[in-house]
């Protein structure tokens, strides 16, 4: 019989984090709550509403959290991905963890502003993303980003306006630049005209 090599990971230990945004998502979703009934969850090891996680004493409560309980992946519902995730990025690596053990869940754009009349709904709704994100935050790896060297070297493809503008911010910052027109001129369409309004200065 072959020895057993297999090696169980630890379980994770989740930080669940319900931002009130002032009142963008607090006056729709009952936060307390949401972070009340997420507690229970496996893995979760602490749940709370918290007023604003993207400012600094936000930030820095949840690096508190992460240290006083060893936390290693973070969750936070709060406003769009796109408007905060990499702030929460980089506070995750201010704290030691590695910043795609981060998992967000959006209760502003897609159940505060939607389900403004309707706050019980919108209330189970978020608990429900909350959740979601926990499943998506136990299976999350740690990646590392890669610094690959690169050719200093570009072709601009069209000699028009935007072409000839590119090139030129392509070459005051240092890449040796290969400019392409199929024209036998550059300049595009403005080379064909007269004057420009509302100069009326030479087009080129």
């Amino acid at each position: 019989m072959l020895p057993n090599t297999s090696c169980e990971l630890p379980a994770p230990r989740i930080g669940v984090y319900v931002c009130k945004c002032g009142l963008n998502i607090a006056q729709t979703v009952d936060c307390k709550k949401v972070a009340e009934n997420i507690k229970d969850t496996q893995d979760v090891v602490i749940a709370k509403e918290i007023t604003y996680a993207c400012s600094e004493p936000g930030q820095a409560e949840i690096k508190k959290d992460i240290a006083e309980n060893e936390l290693d992946r973070v969750v936070v519902a709060s406003c769009s991905p796109r408007l905060h995730e990499s702030t929460f990025r980089q506070m995750m690596q201010e704290a030691g963890l590695n910043p795609y053990l981060l998992e967000m869940a959006n209760l502003r754009e897609q159940c505060s502003w939607v389900h403004m009349f309707e706050k019980d709904a919108a209330t189970e709704k978020s608990e429900d993303l909350v959740r979601m994100a926990v499943s998506r935050a136990k299976i999350l790896a740690p990646l590392y980003e890669e610094i690959l060297p690169m050719t200093k070297k570009t072709l601009v493809i069209g000699g028009g306006i935007a072409g000839i503008q590119a090139a030129l911010d392509l070459a005051d910052n240092g890449y040796q630049v290969i400019l392409v027109e199929k024209s036998p001129s550059i300049g595009g369409t403005m080379a064909r005209l007269d004057k420009t309004f509302p100069t009326m200065d030479c087009s080129i």
